[in-house]
């Protein structure tokens, strides 16, 4: 979006930290609580200070809490599974051998968006020891949140997300759907357990102090149907409190109801391993 077409969605006034703190707290965020934020700038509109006064009046509006975001990395990973765009087969090995190693400092996201890098790079803020899966959070509950991150269950129940369920977290969508919502992964994985498809993957990581491509399988994570699952999930107007922050629309809802609510609804929408029908 070009910076004339942001100031064009702001509308009359433009978005400040204060009025974004404003906003959250009409909608429902409290003070104190821990906060999974899935986000999209563009949406919000013009905002004076961009990426940084969001994140300024995220912590803000749950001060003392803590506020968490994906931080993912996908481009750590085997490049014979790659995409968006392929590489020739050729490229597979120089790869390997020379991308540079995950580190939860340096490493930059990819395809999360401004408002994840500006926590993830904020000073204080921690991250999770996972090559593409990882989360950065800020506030008094982060290190207990980074802290667990098992290397072949990137979404499951020993990862971050656990952690938020076990938190009694919100999630907030922010601009975003539920095609955005980490959390329906966390859904999957206990919905369809060991039963799920399993990929091979692999990651440049440090092993004993060394460069280390580190081969491991990981459940293969599908979000086609998640649009389906929320709007199903609204249908019932107690689950989500749905609003506007500045010119984005904006959902909130706890994170423990939504996946024990997903968890039904893909057992009886997707096939006994997970897949999608069809």
């Amino acid at each position: 979006m070009s910076e004339a077409d942001a100031i064009a969605r702001a509308g009359d006034d433009p978005a400040t930290t204060a009025s974004i703190i404003k906003d959250l707290r009409s909608l429902g965020d409290s003070a104190g609580s821990v906060l999974l934020v899935h986000s999209s700038l563009s949406a919000i509109g013009w905002v004076c200070g961009g990426a940084t006064a969001v994140v300024d009046a995220l912590l803000g509006a749950v001060e003392p809490g803590t506020i968490v975001v994906p931080t993912h990395s996908s481009d750590l990973s085997e490049p014979s599974l790659w995409a968006n765009p392929p590489t020739p087969e050729h490229w597979w090995p120089v790869i390997r051998e020379t991308m540079p190693v995950f580190s939860t400092h340096r490493t930059p996201t990819r395809g999360m968006g401004r408002v994840p890098e500006a926590l993830r790079t904020l000073p204080g803020a921690l991250r999770s020891e996972h090559p593409t899966a990882s989360f950065a959070a800020f506030g008094s509950r982060a290190k207990e949140i980074c802290s667990v991150h098992d290397l072949e269950d990137s979404l499951g129940n020993r990862s971050p997300l656990g952690t938020l369920y076990g938190a009694n977290a919100d999630v907030l969508l922010l601009g975003v759907g539920y095609d955005r919502c980490t959390s329906l992964h966390l859904a999957e994985r206990r919905a369809f357990g060991g039963q799920q498809q399993n990929i091979r993957t692999g990651s440049p990581m440090m092993v004993d102090g060394a460069r280390t491509w580190v081969a491991y399988s990981e459940p293969e994570w599908i979000s086609d149907d998640f649009e389906a699952l929320g709007s199903d999930f609204e249908d019932d107007a107690r689950h989500v409190r749905i609003g506007k922050i500045a010119a984005a629309d904006a959902r909130l809802m706890s994170l423990v109801t939504l996946v024990d609510y997903a968890v039904d609804w893909l057992k009886r929408s997707r096939l006994p391993d997970g897949r999608l029908p069809g």
